[in-house]
Protein backbone atom coordinates (compact mmCIF):
# COMPACT_ATOMS: atom_id res chain seq x y z
CA UNK A 1 0.00 0.00 0.00
CA UNK A 2 1.50 3.32 -0.77
CA UNK A 3 1.10 5.93 2.36
CA UNK A 4 0.31 8.93 0.96
CA UNK A 5 0.59 12.55 2.59
CA UNK A 6 -3.13 13.25 3.47
CA UNK A 7 -4.40 16.42 1.78
CA UNK A 8 -7.05 17.41 4.67
CA UNK A 9 -10.82 16.95 5.26
CA UNK A 10 -13.83 18.35 3.89
CA UNK A 11 -14.75 18.71 8.01
CA UNK A 12 -11.59 19.76 9.53
CA UNK A 13 -10.37 19.59 12.84
CA UNK A 14 -11.92 23.76 12.30
CA UNK A 15 -11.20 39.64 8.41
CA UNK A 16 -10.52 42.02 10.93
CA UNK A 17 -13.38 42.63 13.75
CA UNK A 18 -15.30 45.34 13.39
CA UNK A 19 -16.82 47.12 16.31
CA UNK A 20 -19.92 48.79 16.29
CA UNK A 21 -20.28 52.30 16.93
CA UNK A 22 -23.70 52.24 18.90
CA UNK A 23 -21.83 48.98 21.60
CA UNK A 24 -22.51 46.06 19.51
CA UNK A 25 -26.00 46.57 18.30
CA UNK A 26 -27.31 44.85 14.57
CA UNK A 27 -27.96 45.27 12.50
CA UNK A 28 -26.15 49.16 11.55
CA UNK A 29 -28.66 52.19 10.82
CA UNK A 30 -26.43 55.23 11.34
CA UNK A 31 -24.95 57.74 9.01
CA UNK A 32 -21.48 56.83 9.18
CA UNK A 33 -21.85 52.92 8.99
CA UNK A 34 -23.63 54.45 5.26
CA UNK A 35 -20.57 56.09 4.53
CA UNK A 36 -18.03 53.56 5.49
CA UNK A 37 -20.11 51.37 2.99
CA UNK A 38 -19.76 53.93 0.17
CA UNK A 39 -16.37 54.75 0.46
CA UNK A 40 -15.43 50.75 0.30
CA UNK A 41 -17.15 49.97 -2.49
CA UNK A 42 -14.56 49.57 -4.82
CA UNK A 43 -12.03 47.91 -2.57
CA UNK A 44 -10.47 44.88 -4.72
CA UNK A 45 -11.78 41.27 -3.19
CA UNK A 46 -8.94 39.35 -1.10
CA UNK A 47 -10.77 36.21 -0.94
CA UNK A 48 -8.25 33.16 -0.80
CA UNK A 49 -10.01 30.37 -1.02
CA UNK A 50 -9.98 30.23 2.60
CA UNK A 51 -6.04 28.46 2.58
CA UNK A 52 -5.10 32.13 4.47
CA UNK A 53 -6.95 33.80 6.85
CA UNK A 54 -7.20 37.91 7.92
CA UNK A 55 -6.12 38.71 11.49
CA UNK A 56 -8.60 36.76 13.79
CA UNK A 57 -10.54 37.96 16.28
CA UNK A 58 -8.79 38.99 19.44
CA UNK A 59 -9.39 36.30 21.85
CA UNK A 60 -9.97 38.57 24.95
CA UNK A 61 -9.83 37.48 28.36
CA UNK A 62 -10.35 33.65 29.42
CA UNK A 63 -14.22 34.39 30.58
CA UNK A 64 -17.62 33.94 28.75
CA UNK A 65 -18.41 35.86 25.40
CA UNK A 66 -21.15 37.98 25.10
CA UNK A 67 -24.30 36.11 25.00
CA UNK A 68 -26.50 38.74 23.85
CA UNK A 69 -28.82 36.94 21.89
CA UNK A 70 -29.45 34.23 24.04
CA UNK A 71 -32.19 36.96 25.16
CA UNK A 72 -32.95 39.53 23.39
CA UNK A 73 -33.75 42.33 24.87
CA UNK A 74 -37.09 44.25 25.06
CA UNK A 75 -37.91 45.28 21.66
CA UNK A 76 -35.10 43.73 19.86
CA UNK A 77 -35.74 42.46 16.45
CA UNK A 78 -36.71 38.97 16.60
CA UNK A 79 -38.00 37.96 13.70
CA UNK A 80 -36.25 37.64 10.12
CA UNK A 81 -37.52 40.13 7.92
CA UNK A 82 -36.33 41.41 4.47
CA UNK A 83 -32.81 43.01 5.00
CA UNK A 84 -32.24 46.01 3.21
CA UNK A 85 -28.38 44.84 2.08
CA UNK A 86 -27.54 46.41 -0.94
CA UNK A 87 -26.59 44.17 -4.06
CA UNK A 88 -23.16 44.74 -3.88
CA UNK A 89 -21.99 41.81 -0.72
CA UNK A 90 -23.55 39.15 -3.74
CA UNK A 91 -20.62 39.48 -5.00
CA UNK A 92 -18.20 39.38 -2.13
CA UNK A 93 -17.20 35.71 -0.14
CA UNK A 94 -19.88 34.57 2.20
CA UNK A 95 -17.31 33.71 4.34
CA UNK A 96 -15.54 36.72 4.46
CA UNK A 97 -18.55 38.52 5.86
CA UNK A 98 -19.96 35.68 8.64
CA UNK A 99 -16.22 35.50 8.81
CA UNK A 100 -15.61 39.39 10.31
CA UNK A 101 -18.73 39.14 12.64
CA UNK A 102 -18.04 39.56 16.11
CA UNK A 103 -20.99 39.06 17.70
CA UNK A 104 -24.67 37.36 17.27
CA UNK A 105 -27.56 38.71 15.64
CA UNK A 106 -30.04 39.48 18.33
CA UNK A 107 -32.90 37.66 16.96
CA UNK A 108 -34.98 34.54 17.96
CA UNK A 109 -32.49 31.60 18.15
CA UNK A 110 -32.70 29.51 14.81
CA UNK A 111 -30.43 27.61 12.37
CA UNK A 112 -31.13 28.51 8.87
CA UNK A 113 -30.64 26.55 5.44
CA UNK A 114 -28.25 23.19 5.41
CA UNK A 115 -25.56 22.45 7.34
CA UNK A 116 -23.03 23.79 4.28
CA UNK A 117 -24.69 26.63 2.69
CA UNK A 118 -26.58 28.25 5.83
CA UNK A 119 -26.71 30.79 8.92
CA UNK A 120 -27.64 31.17 12.79
CA UNK A 121 -29.55 33.18 14.32
CA UNK A 122 -29.81 34.45 18.08
CA UNK A 123 -26.40 32.32 18.52
CA UNK A 124 -25.04 31.65 22.21
CA UNK A 125 -21.42 31.08 23.12
CA UNK A 126 -19.94 28.50 25.00
CA UNK A 127 -18.37 29.95 28.45
CA UNK A 128 -14.46 29.12 27.35
CA UNK A 129 -14.53 27.74 30.92
CA UNK A 130 -16.98 25.25 32.30
CA UNK A 131 -16.43 22.61 35.19
CA UNK A 132 -16.21 19.93 33.23
CA UNK A 133 -14.36 20.97 29.36
CA UNK A 134 -12.11 23.80 28.04
CA UNK A 135 -12.59 25.42 24.59
CA UNK A 136 -9.81 25.82 22.58
CA UNK A 137 -8.52 27.78 19.41
CA UNK A 138 -10.05 31.03 21.08
CA UNK A 139 -8.96 33.23 18.45
CA UNK A 140 -10.97 31.86 15.86
CA UNK A 141 -14.20 32.61 17.89
CA UNK A 142 -15.95 29.68 16.71
CA UNK A 143 -17.46 28.55 20.27
CA UNK A 144 -20.93 29.95 19.29
CA UNK A 145 -24.09 27.79 18.52
CA UNK A 146 -27.75 26.74 18.97
CA UNK A 147 -28.61 27.33 22.84
CA UNK A 148 -30.02 23.74 22.22
CA UNK A 149 -26.05 22.52 21.43
CA UNK A 150 -24.55 24.98 23.71
CA UNK A 151 -27.06 23.17 26.28
CA UNK A 152 -26.72 19.96 25.48
CA UNK A 153 -22.74 20.35 25.45
CA UNK A 154 -22.86 21.41 28.82
CA UNK A 155 -24.88 18.62 29.90
CA UNK A 156 -22.61 16.08 27.58
CA UNK A 157 -18.87 17.61 29.40
CA UNK A 158 -20.70 16.93 32.78
CA UNK A 159 -22.15 13.20 32.27
CA UNK A 160 -18.87 12.02 30.87
CA UNK A 161 -16.60 13.36 33.98
CA UNK A 162 -19.12 12.25 36.29
CA UNK A 163 -20.52 8.97 34.65
CA UNK A 164 -17.89 8.11 32.65
CA UNK A 165 -14.38 8.79 34.54
CA UNK A 166 -13.42 11.01 31.51
CA UNK A 167 -11.22 14.15 32.83
CA UNK A 168 -12.77 16.91 30.82
CA UNK A 169 -13.39 17.90 27.12
CA UNK A 170 -11.62 20.10 25.09
CA UNK A 171 -14.13 21.53 22.71
CA UNK A 172 -12.88 22.70 19.02
CA UNK A 173 -14.63 24.56 16.87
CA UNK A 174 -18.50 25.10 16.89
CA UNK A 175 -19.67 27.52 14.76
CA UNK A 176 -19.20 31.50 14.15
CA UNK A 177 -21.31 33.97 16.02
CA UNK A 178 -23.99 34.05 13.27
CA UNK A 179 -22.78 30.79 11.46
CA UNK A 180 -22.41 30.73 7.66
CA UNK A 181 -19.04 30.07 5.84
CA UNK A 182 -15.79 30.16 7.40
CA UNK A 183 -12.63 31.72 6.15
CA UNK A 184 -10.61 28.58 6.66
CA UNK A 185 -11.24 24.81 7.77
CA UNK A 186 -14.90 24.15 7.32
CA UNK A 187 -17.79 22.93 4.85
CA UNK A 188 -20.06 22.45 7.72
CA UNK A 189 -20.56 23.96 11.09
CA UNK A 190 -23.01 26.84 9.27
CA UNK A 191 -25.77 26.27 11.69
CA UNK A 192 -24.57 26.35 15.19
CA UNK A 193 -25.69 22.38 15.54
CA UNK A 194 -21.73 21.16 14.98
CA UNK A 195 -19.13 20.79 17.43
CA UNK A 196 -15.74 19.07 17.22
CA UNK A 197 -14.48 17.53 20.31
CA UNK A 198 -10.86 16.65 20.80
CA UNK A 199 -10.29 12.74 21.63
CA UNK A 200 -7.47 13.97 23.85
CA UNK A 201 -8.75 14.43 27.65
CA UNK A 202 -8.90 18.06 29.33
CA UNK A 203 -6.04 18.57 31.84
CA UNK A 204 -6.29 18.93 35.30
CA UNK A 205 -5.44 22.70 35.16
CA UNK A 206 -6.73 25.44 33.06
CA UNK A 207 -4.87 25.90 29.99
CA UNK A 208 -3.05 29.17 28.66
CA UNK A 209 -4.05 31.27 26.00
CA UNK A 210 -1.09 30.13 24.39
CA UNK A 211 -1.42 26.91 24.75
CA UNK A 212 -5.42 27.18 23.70
CA UNK A 213 -3.72 28.00 20.48
CA UNK A 214 -0.61 25.71 19.94
CA UNK A 215 -1.09 22.49 22.16
CA UNK A 216 -1.54 19.71 19.25
CA UNK A 217 -4.18 17.46 19.51
CA UNK A 218 -3.41 13.26 19.40
CA UNK A 219 -4.21 11.38 16.52
CA UNK A 220 -5.37 7.87 17.60
CA UNK A 221 -4.11 6.14 14.54
CA UNK A 222 -1.48 3.62 14.35
CA UNK A 223 1.51 4.00 11.89
CA UNK A 224 -0.41 1.40 9.58
CA UNK A 225 -3.19 4.34 9.51
CA UNK A 226 -6.17 1.68 9.15
CA UNK A 227 -6.32 0.89 12.99
CA UNK A 228 -6.25 2.74 16.04
CA UNK A 229 -3.16 3.43 18.36
CA UNK A 230 -3.81 1.63 22.07
CA UNK A 231 -1.03 3.48 23.51
CA UNK A 232 -3.54 6.39 23.17
CA UNK A 233 -6.62 5.02 22.35
CA UNK A 234 -9.05 3.17 25.34
CA UNK A 235 -11.79 2.78 26.91
CA UNK A 236 -12.13 6.40 27.92
CA UNK A 237 -12.56 7.37 24.24
CA UNK A 238 -15.32 4.56 23.38
CA UNK A 239 -17.44 6.01 26.26
CA UNK A 240 -17.37 9.56 25.33
CA UNK A 241 -18.30 8.62 21.81
CA UNK A 242 -20.98 5.55 23.03
CA UNK A 243 -22.83 8.42 25.47
CA UNK A 244 -22.97 11.47 22.67
CA UNK A 245 -24.15 9.22 19.95
CA UNK A 246 -26.55 7.24 22.58
CA UNK A 247 -28.45 11.57 22.94
CA UNK A 248 -31.81 11.72 20.67
CA UNK A 249 -31.04 15.26 19.70
CA UNK A 250 -27.87 13.90 18.15
CA UNK A 251 -27.89 12.72 14.49
CA UNK A 252 -24.83 11.80 13.54
CA UNK A 253 -21.28 11.66 15.32
CA UNK A 254 -17.92 11.49 12.26
CA UNK A 255 -15.16 9.81 12.58
CA UNK A 256 -11.86 7.71 10.59
CA UNK A 257 -13.04 4.82 9.47
CA UNK A 258 -10.20 3.24 11.85
CA UNK A 259 -11.99 4.51 14.45
CA UNK A 260 -15.32 3.40 13.53
CA UNK A 261 -14.40 0.14 13.28
CA UNK A 262 -12.55 0.17 16.60
CA UNK A 263 -15.90 0.94 18.06
CA UNK A 264 -17.31 -1.79 16.20
CA UNK A 265 -15.22 -4.12 18.01
CA UNK A 266 -15.84 -2.85 21.37
CA UNK A 267 -19.63 -2.26 20.73
CA UNK A 268 -20.92 -4.69 22.74
CA UNK A 269 -24.44 -6.15 22.37
CA UNK A 270 -26.34 -2.82 22.57
CA UNK A 271 -25.74 -1.61 19.46
CA UNK A 272 -28.09 0.82 18.47
CA UNK A 273 -25.65 3.49 19.18
CA UNK A 274 -23.08 2.60 16.40
CA UNK A 275 -25.76 3.41 13.42
CA UNK A 276 -24.72 6.97 14.30
CA UNK A 277 -21.49 7.13 14.16
CA UNK A 278 -20.50 7.68 10.65
CA UNK A 279 -17.03 6.85 9.40
CA UNK A 280 -15.38 9.84 7.13
CA UNK A 281 -12.55 11.38 6.53
CA UNK A 282 -9.66 13.00 8.51
CA UNK A 283 -11.44 12.97 12.22
CA UNK A 284 -8.31 10.85 14.09
CA UNK A 285 -7.82 13.61 16.54
CA UNK A 286 -11.34 14.69 16.96
CA UNK A 287 -15.18 13.24 17.21
CA UNK A 288 -17.71 15.52 14.69
CA UNK A 289 -20.82 15.73 16.47
CA UNK A 290 -23.61 16.85 15.38
CA UNK A 291 -27.46 17.85 16.38
CA UNK A 292 -30.45 17.31 14.19
CA UNK A 293 -32.58 20.32 13.17
CA UNK A 294 -34.10 21.68 15.93
CA UNK A 295 -38.10 22.24 16.39
CA UNK A 296 -37.52 26.43 16.16
CA UNK A 297 -35.87 25.93 12.81
CA UNK A 298 -38.32 25.70 10.76
CA UNK A 299 -35.76 26.62 7.77
CA UNK A 300 -33.13 24.15 8.72
CA UNK A 301 -32.16 21.64 6.01
CA UNK A 302 -32.71 18.10 7.32
CA UNK A 303 -29.89 15.29 6.13
CA UNK A 304 -31.54 12.32 4.52
CA UNK A 305 -31.74 8.99 7.48
CA UNK A 306 -28.97 7.69 8.56
CA UNK A 307 -29.06 3.84 7.53
CA UNK A 308 -30.76 1.07 9.70
CA UNK A 309 -27.75 -1.01 10.74
CA UNK A 310 -25.14 -0.06 13.06
CA UNK A 311 -22.60 0.19 10.29
CA UNK A 312 -20.40 -2.23 10.71
CA UNK A 313 -20.46 -4.17 7.72
CA UNK A 314 -20.22 -3.86 4.15
CA UNK A 315 -20.16 -0.02 4.24
CA UNK A 316 -17.03 -0.08 6.63
CA UNK A 317 -15.89 -2.47 4.36
CA UNK A 318 -16.41 -0.36 1.61
CA UNK A 319 -14.15 2.35 3.29
CA UNK A 320 -10.98 0.14 3.73
CA UNK A 321 -10.73 -0.70 0.37
CA UNK A 322 -10.84 2.85 -0.41
CA UNK A 323 -8.20 3.21 1.87
CA UNK A 324 -6.20 0.16 0.64
CA UNK A 325 -6.56 0.56 -2.80
CA UNK A 326 -3.28 1.02 -4.76
CA UNK A 327 -2.91 4.24 -6.84
CA UNK A 328 -4.01 4.05 -10.42
CA UNK A 329 -0.92 3.60 -12.99
CA UNK A 330 0.48 6.78 -14.34
CA UNK A 331 0.15 6.84 -17.72
CA UNK A 332 2.89 6.40 -20.15
CA UNK A 333 3.17 10.26 -21.37
CA UNK A 334 2.76 12.70 -19.12
CA UNK A 335 -0.25 14.80 -20.44
CA UNK A 336 -0.16 18.64 -19.72
CA UNK A 337 -2.79 19.43 -16.55
CA UNK A 338 -5.76 21.16 -17.72
CA UNK A 339 -6.51 24.43 -15.80
CA UNK A 340 -9.08 24.19 -13.43
CA UNK A 341 -11.07 27.28 -13.07
CA UNK A 342 -11.96 27.37 -9.11
CA UNK A 343 -14.73 26.76 -7.80
CA UNK A 344 -16.50 30.44 -6.86
CA UNK A 345 -17.10 30.86 -3.01
CA UNK A 346 -20.72 31.06 -1.84
CA UNK A 347 -22.03 34.82 -1.60
CA UNK A 348 -25.05 36.14 0.41
CA UNK A 349 -26.61 34.92 -2.94
CA UNK A 350 -26.26 31.85 -2.20
CA UNK A 351 -27.71 31.52 1.02
CA UNK A 352 -31.28 31.80 2.20
CA UNK A 353 -32.79 34.51 2.23
CA UNK A 354 -33.17 34.95 6.01
CA UNK A 355 -29.58 35.34 5.73
CA UNK A 356 -29.41 38.69 4.70
CA UNK A 357 -31.46 39.73 8.09
CA UNK A 358 -29.06 37.88 9.96
CA UNK A 359 -25.90 39.72 8.43
CA UNK A 360 -27.62 43.23 8.93
CA UNK A 361 -27.06 46.19 7.15
CA UNK A 362 -23.35 46.21 8.42
CA UNK A 363 -22.67 43.58 5.84
CA UNK A 364 -21.94 46.28 3.39
CA UNK A 365 -19.06 47.62 5.59
CA UNK A 366 -17.13 44.15 6.36
CA UNK A 367 -17.67 42.93 2.88
CA UNK A 368 -16.87 45.78 0.81
CA UNK A 369 -13.69 46.68 3.23
CA UNK A 370 -10.63 45.22 2.43
CA UNK A 371 -9.04 42.97 4.22
CA UNK A 372 -5.31 43.39 5.62
CA UNK A 373 -2.51 41.28 4.68
CA UNK A 374 -4.05 37.92 5.25
CA UNK A 375 -2.56 35.54 8.09
CA UNK A 376 -2.45 32.00 8.69
CA UNK A 377 -4.99 31.58 11.12
CA UNK A 378 -3.63 29.40 14.19
CA UNK A 379 -4.96 25.81 13.43
CA UNK A 380 -5.29 22.62 15.50
CA UNK A 381 -2.46 21.10 14.49
CA UNK A 382 -2.57 17.11 14.72
CA UNK A 383 0.53 15.43 16.69
CA UNK A 384 3.61 13.47 14.35
CA UNK A 385 1.59 10.42 13.98
CA UNK A 386 -1.41 11.47 12.34
CA UNK A 387 1.16 13.41 9.28
CA UNK A 388 0.94 10.27 7.13
CA UNK A 389 -2.55 9.14 6.45
CA UNK A 390 -4.11 8.20 3.18
CA UNK A 391 -5.04 10.91 1.14
CA UNK A 392 -8.19 11.32 0.29
CA UNK A 393 -9.43 9.80 -3.16
CA UNK A 394 -11.78 11.62 -5.07
CA UNK A 395 -14.18 9.16 -5.80
CA UNK A 396 -15.91 8.69 -2.05
CA UNK A 397 -18.97 11.45 -0.95
CA UNK A 398 -21.04 10.57 1.20
CA UNK A 399 -24.18 12.70 2.49
CA UNK A 400 -22.73 13.23 5.64
CA UNK A 401 -20.56 15.35 5.26
CA UNK A 402 -23.36 17.84 4.20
Amino acid sequence: MKRLLFSGVVIAACGVPVIAADGGAFPWTDQAAKAAAAAASSAPDTADGGARAGPPAKPGSVSSPPAAAANPAPGANTSLPSSSVPAKPDTIPAKKIFGAMTVPASMKARAIGAFSRGCLAGATALPVDGPAWQAMRLSRNRNWGHPKLIALLEKYAGEVKEKDGWPGLLVGDISQPRGGPMLTGHASHQLGLDADIWFTPMPSRRLSKAERENLAATSMLASDNLSVNRKVWGEGQLKIVRRVASYPEVERVLVHPAIKKALCEAGGTNRGWLAKVRPYWGHFYHFHVRMGCPADSPTCTKQAPIPGDDGCGKELDDWFKLLTAPPKPKPPVAQPAKPVKPKPPLTLADLPPECRAVVGDDAAVISASETPAAKKAPGSKPSKTAATVEKKPQTKKSADAK
